[in-house]
């Protein structure tokens, strides 16, 4: 890398670079994890257990997985999983009866 004005320095600039694209993609898995919550609130106000749980599925895997990456912590991520859970576990009982 060519030699910079006093000052700066290129392992900050990359650092930086990283830092931005790390925030970028973060907040992608933020969205997308968010997505899948609200659709799994969705099919339980249309009281679509069978289309909840399905769902509850592929929620529950993103969630875990930016618990174990730290984009959100890891006790929230659970929280957010048992929430869902929990809700789709109660559509699913008063379905039954």
């Amino acid at each position: 890398m060519a030699k910079l004005k006093t000052g700066r320095h290129t392992s900050a600039l990359k650092a930086q670079r990283q830092s931005v694209k790390r925030t970028w993609a973060n907040q992608s898995m933020k969205y997308e994890a968010r997505e899948l919550a609200r659709q799994v609130l969705e099919s339980i106000e249309k009281k679509d257990a069978a289309k909840a749980k399905e769902q509850l599925q592929k929620a529950m895997a993103v969630w875990a997985r930016l618990g174990q990456r730290n984009v959100v912590h890891r006790c929230a991520a659970s929280r957010k999983i048992a929430r869902l859970s929990r809700a789709v576990g109660r559509l699913s009982a008063s379905s039954s009866r």
